[in-house]
Order: C-alpha cells, then structure tokens, then sequence
C-alpha cells in the first residue's frame, strides 16, 4: 500500500520537473514537505521497485532537432546484443529496441536518430551502418507527431 504522501509524491513527479537549480525541493515545498523527505520517499520508492525508471522527454522540435528517423536494421540474431550496444552508443541515438521480425519484415533492431535535417539522419544511419558492418536498413521518417502522453496516476 502506498501512503496518501507516497502518492502526492509520484503524482508531483509525473508532470514538467521544473528547470531550476533544485528542481526536487520545489516539487517538495509543492506538496508541502522538506525537500530531504521528498528524496527520502523517492529513493524508497525506487528500492521497492514501485518507480523503475526516471527519464526526461526532450521536446526535439524546440531544441534544433527537425527530423527524427526510426532506423529498422536487418542483424544477425547472434550478434543483436553486440551491434545494438554500438548503436547505442551513438549520440544521435535515443532509442535502441530489438523486435521479432515478421514474415514479409525482416528487420529485427530498430533506432531512432535526430537530426536538423533528413540528410543529415541519413549520414548518421550511414556511419552506424559503417561501425556495426549491417549494410541491410531502412529509414522511416517522422511525418506527424499524433500522440506523446505518458502514463498518469494518482492525478
């Protein structure tokens, strides 16, 4: 069971986390405790497993960022957690996943690269392609963001 102040502290963090020096102790002083209480809770939580990730969304479009390719690679099933290791070691790269392929698509590990512009996410595809030695890829290229929402408790 979560306490009300465990809830008020997950619900705080699902939103915008302010841009400040001390984002965590505003977020604190939001619902009304210390900023050591709300880092204690948050650490709690993390060691019990109830909050697993913590990440940051970073609007591209405001920040120079005006393509974005989801790059499908065709690799070796053995080799999958080597390449994709590379891969992600790439700067431009903020998501790296492998998936089961289907009959009629082969690809089976996919990226997604930021660029300024589509030239530029080809040439960046080109030097992954360059460093892991897969030669078999295809780049898709974001056309419309529909939906960008994440999963929202305790609200």
């Amino acid at each position: 069971m979560l306490t009300t102040i465990e809830k008020k502290v997950i619900s705080s963090l699902q939103g915008n986390i302010p841009i400040t020096h001390r984002p965590f102790l505003e977020l604190a002083e939001n619902i009304g405790i210390s900023e050591e209480q709300y880092l204690e809770i948050v650490e709690s939580l993390s060691q019990r497993g109830i909050i697993r990730r913590f990440g940051a969304t970073l609007k591209h479009q405001n920040s120079g960022f005006k393509a974005n390719a989801m790059v499908a690679w065709n690799v070796d099933e053995e080799k999958v957690q080597e390449v994709g290791k590379i891969m992600a070691s790439f700067g431009e790269v903020t998501h790296c996943y492998r998936r089961n392929p289907a009959p009629t698509w082969q690809y089976n590990l996919y990226t997604m690269i930021h660029g300024p512009d589509e030239e530029t996410c080809y040439s960046i595809a080109a030097r992954i392609s360059e460093a892991t030695g897969v030669k078999e890829y295809l780049l898709l290229f974001s056309t419309k963001e529909l939906k960008k929402t994440s999963m929202s408790y305790f609200d």
